[in-house]
C-alpha cells in the first residue's frame, strides 16, 4: 500500500466521522451497519453520495441492496466489483 489509503480505512473512516453511532460502537469492518442501527436510509444515501465522489463510481437504485452495504467489508467488495467492471469496460 503505497501512498494510498486502503478503501475499508477510507469507508470506515468516513462512517466513523459522519455517524456518531459508529464512534459509540467504535466500528469495525464486519460490525452490522444496518442492523445495529449506525445507517438508516438516509445515512445509506450518505454513503452513497461518499462512494461515487470517493472512487468515481456511479451506483444505480436497484444496487441498493441491503447485502451491498451490510458492514464495511461488503461495502469494499461492492466498491471492487464496480471498479473491476468499470476498468473491463474502457
Amino acid at each position: 500500500m503505497t501512498g494510498a489509503v486502503a478503501v475499508d480505512v477510507r469507508i470506515r473512516t468516513f462512517i466513523l466521522e459522519r455517524f456518531p453511532l459508529a464512534r459509540k460502537h467504535n466500528l469495525k469492518n464486519s460490525d452490522a451497519l444496518l442492523e445495529s442501527g449506525i445507517l438508516d436510509s438516509l445515512g445509506i444515501l450518505d454513503v452513497v453520495g461518499f462512494l461515487e465522489r470517493e472512487f468515481g463510481i456511479h451506483i444505480a437504485d436497484d444496487e441498493l441492496l441491503p447485502e451491498n452495504f451490510k458492514d464495511v467489508d461488503s461495502i469494499c467488495a461492492y466498491v471492487s466489483r464496480k471498479e473491476q467492471r468499470a476498468g473491463s469496460s474502457q
